[in-house]
């Protein structure tokens, strides 16, 4: 209901970045700078200083900022609050999630939650832990689901269980049959891993960090940006890697990958993010509870993230 304009502009203060706001937005390059030129028409005074590929705020742009939040989390609120007098949870809710998350754990709670809110409706965006904090920080997305605490303070961070990761390894692989491998045995292998801003990069990289690790004497042969091309990779005997147990269950049966545990472990948690604001719809509120309540979220000690 808010003017797309404002929504657009507010992005693009928050990011300071044209090219950032449209890929949080799902818009072209040109369309984030066409709304935030019909603002400023609108105003009749420029927003954004613009140099040397640099954008900040003018004195103009940070009056505008402050009044888009508050329009912004009104309309938010007016919208809620109107339709809850209904008394029924109803509406969208966008969730953004990890792939594997995505993949492994959303679709069961997803529908548990539609049986006992028929009238919602879930939109999921799947990003790493990353961009999905920045899209609820930027309130494009309700609530998140990452695998890492978050970096933002207006944030909040509710942990809600735990999960083990492990090496993996070709069955032809020389470490294949060891009970246990430590940190520095699985640096000096042939090491692939996931690419810079996932969740699961940054938990290995602090555990091999914690451990006396030096990352930059690892033996790293790749970066990739996907679980299965990870485990593709490994599967051919291109070197190890560090996931969720989980999510390699299937490829561990099948005998295409070797699960070898970690000494010391490396466990990590899942958290929820959402906006630390005093207002919270009814349907956010009726989600969060019901993934408190949930005994897939209560009892889950072992999660693909």
């Amino acid at each position: 209901m808010a003017d797309r304009r404002l929504q657009v502009f507010h992005t693009v203060a928050k990011q300071l970045s044209f090219t950032k706001a449209a890929e949080l937005l799902f818009m072209t390059q040109p369309a984030v700078t066409f709304q935030v030129k019909q603002l400023e028409e609108h105003f009749n005074t420029r927003l954004f200083e613009r140099s040397h590929g640099k954008i900040s705020l003018t004195p103009a742009g940070e009056l505008a900022l402050d009044f888009a939040e508050r329009i912004l989390n009104l309309t938010t609120e007016m919208e809620a609050r109107i339709s809850e007098l209904t008394g029924q949870v109803s509406g969208p809710i966008c969730i953004g999630a990890s792939t594997t998350i995505a993949e492994y754990m959303l679709p069961r709670l997803l529908g548990e939650f539609k049986q006992k809110h028929p009238e919602t409706q879930a939109r999921l965006t799947v990003a790493n832990s990353e961009i999905i904090e920045n899209k609820v920080a930027d309130h494009t997305l309700d609530i998140g689901l990452i695998e890492s605490s978050s970096h933002h303070p207006n944030l909040v961070t509710q942990v809600c269980c735990e999960d083990e990761l492990v090496m993996i390894c070709a069955p032809f692989c020389g470490l294949a049959k060891r009970s246990s491998v430590t940190p520095a045995e699985v640096a000096s292998e042939p090491y692939i891993s996931r690419e810079t801003g996932s969740g699961t990069r940054e938990c290995i990289d602090d555990f091999f960090k914690m451990n006396g690790v030096n990352l930059d004497e690892m033996n790293l042969v790749m970066e990739l940006g996907s679980r299965e091309a990870v485990k593709g990779a490994v599967a051919a005997g291109l070197g190890v890697a560090i996931v969720s147990s989980t999510t390699v269950a299937k490829e561990i049966r099948l005998g295409e990958l070797t699960a070898v545990p970690l000494d010391p472990p490396l466990r990590r948690q899942l958290s929820l993010v959402y906006p630390q604001e005093k207002f919270r719809s009814k349907l956010l509120q009726s989600f969060l509870d019901f993934l408190s309540s949930s005994p897939l979220i209560r009892n889950q000690t072992q999660i693909a993230l």
